[in-house]
């Protein structure tokens, strides 16, 4: 079976199973080549729903935590987007399908931090050589401290578990009616995925599901230690 027929089986499955419901991204999962984001020798087990190790200790999420959060998200096209933990890139190639997809008169944008300098430049040169150099703008840096640069932001996403306190720069980075996915909890079990709505100058939060991802890491999540 080629990669093409792997990720159509990937998809099927995710509808099946009442996961995989938004149009916008099951046509942005079906495009995403996410063999292409995984380490060498990984490839046969890209389109299987399960984590994958990426190295440094970190992983690229399962296929349905990805589908999951990129349609609580609520992306649309020309949101500009900040994502907090690059990985292995795919993630961000999703997210760019959907908010910036090729011959959009309204592109939007994807920024997207990574802690771990190696990850961040293989990333980028992985996003640049699939054609996303102009969709995506990959960040070394501190991710709890968002991308004021560029802010404020549609959506944002953090693929790496907070402390129970969300970030205050990521709360604040985020425009009026903006929505911040994020999983927060301990820093190794008892973590949930929450929706933070911005209305006015208020947030509004929901639980969503218990998930585990590796610590947020950074001045306003977890020590490094």
């Amino acid at each position: 079976m080629d990669f093409v027929e792997k990720r159509k089986k990937m998809v099927d499955h995710l509808i099946k199973r009442g996961i995989l419901k938004n149009p916008d991204v099951i046509e942005a999962m079906l495009k995403v080549p996410r063999h292409e984001f995984v380490p060498d020798g990984a490839q046969d087990s890209a389109y299987i729903d399960s984590p994958v190790s990426i190295g440094l200790g970190q992983t690229i999420s399962a296929p349905h935590m990805n589908a999951m959060m990129c349609q609580y998200l609520e992306l649309k096209e020309g949101d500009k987007i900040l994502e907090i933990g690059t990985g292995s890139g795919y993630h961000a190639a999703l997210c760019a399908e959907i908010v910036a997809p090729e011959g959009s008169e309204k592109p939007g944008h994807v920024y997207t931090i990574e802690r771990h300098e190696k990850l961040a430049n293989r990333a980028r040169e992985k996003l640049i050589a699939l054609g996303y150099s102009d969709r995506v703008t990959v960040i070394h840096g501190d991710g709890t401290l968002g991308y004021p640069e560029a802010a404020p932001y549609d959506k944002i996403l953090v693929t790496a578990a907070s402390p129970e306190k969300i970030p205050p720069p990521l709360k604040e980075q985020l425009n009026d009616g903006g929505i911040l996915c994020i999983p927060a909890g301990s820093k190794l079990f008892g973590q949930n995925l929450y929706i933070i709505r911005k209305v006015g100058k208020e947030f509004k939060i929901k639980k969503i599901i218990g998930v585990r991802f590796v610590p947020l890491i950074g001045k306003y999540g977890f020590d490094y230690d």
